[in-house]
This record gives structure tokens, C-alpha cells and sequence, in this order.
């Protein structure tokens, strides 16, 4: 047994920046050697325990006896991309997190997913505020110690920097996070560090690191121990090299990868089972995806380590992916690797959604957000959108709300497209997980209550009316009144009663200021014509009608529709039911 580095991933909102505070915390330039300064691949660094030992000393701390980890393993994340897919059953092969953000902008789009996804994975985190070179005011300190450097600004400038912060604690509390400026913490336990930090002149790094370590240290030291037997990891990336054909960068988190060794790890379609040829790891504070030097070619890798594998037959790898070393029987290997992917995977035969994802770990993340708001999943998979996800999706529920695909990162073909527009298929995209759920759950939501509406307007709706005095229009032929409605509403085509129960007739057209309209509900007065009623005999000024609700209806109303309905609505019904229920004791049961 030994004790790893702890894997740590660093997410945020688009431009908070991510790589750039990696870049100050590793001393290499990654960032502005990229397109636009936004990180756009995949990368790992081990930072060795010695510059950790540096970093507190410029706190004045001294780490050399207490440190207990080797170093820490950062994984730089494009958003959370990464972070899905460093995935294992029941939670997350990354050991923390920093999440960054924006100290001028607050919780962004990608914050919420961020954090949405931490919360699923159970993985502990610090907010890096990072920016504080913005803030209006503040001088820079040659120093990389927030703490150093805050007691050198003007008090005007630090109490900007507190509203700064205190706009985040109340974000962060809105989402079901406790929070606060890390040195005024007592229980860490319960509440998020938040650390200032600028990624330009360096303030704050020093802190970022010793919370991380100090949080780990105290925390999570048990969790980071590491067995001897054989290695265990997550695919990250699969990756064309020039020279070596497809390869995988993966994490490697348990026991012992070597040269030669058989591995397993799952494809898009089956299982892929393949012999290490080379096995490459980028230097110490260097770049997997971008190294001043060669890889170093290494026989073995122990955790924790960010591994690039050569082997044959890597086309088709799947992200999210665990990789399990063959010891013995490889069809044991295979058959967990089946059962954890098949866990993910999902073809249930049931009512529900069809979702489509690029790697295992956006499909597991969609479809826990789907799970949390009771949205069923007949397929779930990865992969471009086909036909015949389209022909899956068209019959997947008797429910139409749930005859919708979800796509998220992946292509959908040109026959799927048009197959969708011919069966009606909605296709829902989003590059935000929790955004393409909530997009999903708003529409469905609305046509809901669009359906509710369309049977709404079939049924006989629950009315009461009172004939105006001295608004007699017309007296036969039809009978022409004015009427208050008191309660529910009244539609051509609804049959009235009187208070005995006697039928008087159906309304024929209803008139608003001259002019025929659709419905009248509580409070209005408009003018009926009652085609049957005459008035002196049926029907006479001050009279109470109610609509003769049929009986069927009064009982889908009070079974189905009761909450869709307005309570004056109600207590019409309430009315006509005592009233019908002295001839029909079951009427509207």
C-alpha cells in the first residue's frame, strides 16, 4: 500500500480562468499558447510535493515534516467535459475540485453545471475567485499571498472586494452552498472556501494551494491510499498521434499499469481487449497535451498519474471509460467492464425519453438530472443521432411529451433530421447538461398544459348565472338576456338548468359589447340567447341558472382537472352536485 496524489480538477465558466490559474500554479505558459486563451484539450500535471513545499513557505509555513501526499495530480478540464468522464460507479475518480469563478461576474451557466455535477459526484471543492486584479482600485503586490497583499489596499477597495464576495456567498447559498472567505471559516466541514486569487499577478495562488493541501490533508488522507495489485483507471481522451496511431489519455487511480499488461476497456460498440505497447508520461510540471520535451517512454505507472497508452485496436475507445489490467481470466475483466458501462447504458423497453451523448460520463450525468425531475429514459447511448434512434423515440411512450430525443455533443445524421421532421419528433441540443434537462422539462411542461387545455375544451365546464333585471332583450325565439356570471363560466354550446334542476336550454351565442365572444367567466356580464327559453314561463329577470354539467364530466373534472382549474369553478361544481346528487347520489364520483 502507498498513498497517492490526490486528482484534483479545476471547472468553471467559460474565460473564468481555468488554465490561466493553472498556468501560474504549474510555471509553464499552456494557456497563452492556445487559441484564444480557452483551454481546448484535455490535459493532466503532476505538481510535485517540493513546489507545494515552496508555495506555503512564502505563507511562512513550514510543510516539510506534515506534508503526507506526493504531490497532486491537476486535471485541466475545457468547462466539465473532463470531469464527467473522470467517473467510477457511485461517484467520481477526481479527489477534489477548484472551482473557479469569475470574482466580477459571479455564478455563471457553467457554474450551475459545474457545481450541479460536484454535488451528484459528491466531490468536495474550493471556489478560486479568481480576477481580483480587476477590481476597481486594487494594487498588486509583488507577493502571491492574497492575505499579504489585501492588507496593503485601501480600505474603499477592500470593502468593493467584500460586496464582490458577498455577491458569490449569496449565489452559492441560492444553490444549497454555505460559503465564506477562507481565513474567516471555522468548520470546513460545512461550509465552501472561497479563495480571491489573480491568475495575472499570481495573489492568492500560494492560498489556493495551501487550502487544497490543508483540506486533503485533514480530510481525505484514508481515501488517497492505493493498492499494489493490478491497475485500475478512467479513459479521458482518445487521440490521433502522429506515428502512433489512436492512442488514450487516461487517469490512472488504483494498483499498478505496465508495459505489456492486457487491458480492458469498453468501446462504442463492444468490449475492446488490447496489449500495451508504450506507455508515455509527460515530466513533472509539464503538459500531456502540449510538452516542451518527448513523453518519457516508462514501463510501470502508479497512481495517481495522467498516462497516454499506445496499443493496437484503441479506434472506437470511449470516453468515461474504466480501464481494468486482464490478470488471468480475461473474461472476468470484460464482464465487469460490461457490467459497470451497462450500468450507464440504457435500454429499458419502457415509456421514456431517448437520449444520445458523446461519453459514458455526459450520458450518466443527463440522465441522473433527467432521474431527479421523474423523467423516464427508454434509451439511453452514445454516438451520432441515427434513423433509427428517430423510429425509437416516435414510439417510446404512450405519453407524447416523452416522444423526444436528447442530444448532447454528438452529430445528428441527415436522414435522422428528416425523419424527425416527417414523425414529429422534437430534437433537444444544449452544450450545458443541466440547461438541455431544463430546456427539455420546460417544454414538456408546457405541453402538458397545453393537452390539459385541448380536454378542457371538450368538457361541459361547471357555471353559475343570474339574469340581469331590467336586460331583457329579446323574449323567445331565441330568448335574449343580459346575465352576470357568479361563478365558474358559461361557452356557447353549454346546456342550462334552474335551481330545481328543470332544463331551460343551451346557450346559442354569447355577446360582449355587441360583439359574439367564445366564453364568459366569473364576474362579467355579457347577453345570451337561449334559443328554447321564454321568458314570463322557463325563464324570468333575477333567475339563478347553472350549467347541467354531465355526469362523466363532473367526473373527469374531480378525478383529473380539480387542480387545473380556478376555485370559483369549484364552487359552481360543489353547487350543481348537491343539487344533482338528490336524483344520482353518485353524480361526479
Amino acid at each position: 500500500m502507498g498513498v497517492r496524489e490526490p486528482i484534483v480538477v479545476v471547472l468553471g465558466h467559460v474565460d473564468s480562468g481555468k488554465t490561466s490559474l493553472l498556468d501560474k500554479i504549474r510555471g509553464t505558459f499552456v494557456a497563452m499558447r492556445e487559441a484564444g486563451g480557452i483551454t481546448q484539450h484535455v490535459g493532466a500535471s503532476l505538481i510535485p510535493s517540493q513546489v507545494i513545499v515552496d508555495v506555503a513557505k512564502t505563507l511562512n509555513i513550514r510543510l516539510e515534516e506534515k506534508l503526507k501526499v506526493p504531490g497532486i495530480l491537476f486535471i485541466d478540464t475545457p468547462g466539465h467535459e473532463a470531469f464527467v468522464n473522470l467517473r467510477k460507479r457511485g461517484g467520481s475518480i477526481a479527489d477534489f475540485a477548484i472551482l473557479v469563478i469569475d470574482i466580477l461576474r459571479s455564478v455563471e451557466p457553467q457554474t450551475v453545471e459545474s457545481l450541479e455535477i460536484l454535488r451528484v459526484r459528491k466531490t468536495p471543492f474550493i471556489v478560486a475567485a479568481n480576477k481580483l486584479d480587476l477590481i476597481p482600485g486594487w494594487k498588486p503586490q509583488k507577493t502571491l499571498s492574497f492575505m499579504q497583499s489585501f492588507a496593503k489596499q485601501e480600505e474603499r477597495v477592500k470593502r468593493v472586494l467584500d460586496d464582490h464576495l458577498y455577491k458569490i456567498i449569496g449565489d452559492l447559498s441560492m444553490l444549497g452552498f454555505r460559503s465564506d472567505r477562507f481565513d474567516r471559516i471555522t468548520d470546513f466541514r460545512r461550509n465552501v472556501a472561497i479563495v480571491p486569487v489573480s491568475a495575472v499577478t499570481g495573489e492568492g495562488v500560494s492560498e489556493v494551494i495551501a487550502v487544497l493541501i490543508g483540506l486533503i490533508q485533514q480530510f481525505l488522507i484514508t481515501s488517497l491510499e492505493y493498492s499494489e495489485g493490478p491497475g485500475r483507471g478512467v479513459v479521458l481522451e482518445v487521440v490521433e498521434e502522429t506515428g502512433m496511431g489512436t492512442t488514450v489519455n487516461a487517469v490512472i487511480f488504483d494498483g499498478v499499469l505496465r508495459k505489456d499488461d492486457t487491458i480492458v476497456l469498453m468501446g462504442f460498440n463492444k468490449p475492446i481487449v488490447t496489449k500495451i505497447r508504450a506507455l508515455l508520461m509527460p515530466k513533472p510540471l509539464d503538459e500531456m497535451r502540449d510538452p516542451r520535451d518527448r513523453f518519457n517512454h516508462v514501463d510501470e505507472v502508479r497512481p495517481s498519474a495522467g498516462v497516454k497508452i499506445v496499443a493496437p485496436d484503441l479506434e472506437g475507445a470511449l470516453p468515461g471509460s474504466p480501464i481494468l489490467v486482464a490478470t488471468g481470466n480475461v473474461e472476468d475483466a470484460i464482464q465487469k467492464i460490461m457490467a459497470e458501462v451497462e450500468s450507464i447504458r440504457i435500454r429499458s423497453g419502457e415509456d421514456g425519453i431517448v437520449v444520445k451523448a458523446d461519453t459514458l460520463g455526459s450520458l450518466e450525468a443527463i440522465v441522473s438530472e433527467l432521474e431527479k425531475k421523474g423523467i423516464p429514459v427508454r434509451i439511453g447511448d452514445i454516438g451520432p443521432v441515427s434513423e433509427r434512434d428517430v423510429i425509437e423515440a416516435s414510439i417510446s411512450s404512450k405519453d407524447p411529451t416523452l416522444r423526444a430525443l436528447l442530444v448532447f455533443n454528438v452529430k445528428i445524421m441527415p436522414e435522422a433530421m428528416e425523419e424527425a421532421r416527417k414523425r414529429g419528433v422534437p430534437i433537444f441540443e444544449n452544450r450545458i447538461i443541466y440547461q438541455l434537462v431544463e430546456e427539455f422539462a420546460e417544454w414538456r411542461k408546457r405541453e402538458k398544459q397545453r393537452e390539459i387545455q385541448t380536454q378542457l375544451e371538450q368538457l361541459v365546464l361547471p357555471g353559475k348565472i343570474r339574469v340581469l333585471p331590467n336586460y331583457i332583450f329579446r323574449r323567445s325565439k331565441p330568448a335574449i338576456v343580459g346575465v352576470r356570471v357568479e361563478s365558474g363560466g358559461i361557452k356557447p354550446g353549454f346546456p342550462l338548468m334552474n335551481l330545481k334542476g328543470e332544463k331551460i336550454g343551451v346557450i346559442q351565442q354569447i355577446q360582449k359589447e355587441g360583439k359574439p365572444v367564445p366564453k364568459a367567466e366569473a364576474g362579467e356580464e355579457v347577453a345570451i340567447s337561449i334559443p328554447e327559453a321564454v321568458v314570463g314561463r322557463s325563464l324570468k329577470e333575477d333567475d339563478v341558472l347553472l350549467v347541467d354539467v354531465p355526469a362523466k364530466d363532473a367526473s373527469l373534472i374531480n378525478k383529473v382537472f380539480k387542480n387545473q382549474l380556478a376555485p370559483h369553478y369549484l364552487e359552481a361544481l360543489e353547487e350543481i352536485s348537491g343539487l344533482k346528487r338528490k336524483e344520482n347520489p353518485f353524480y361526479g364520483l
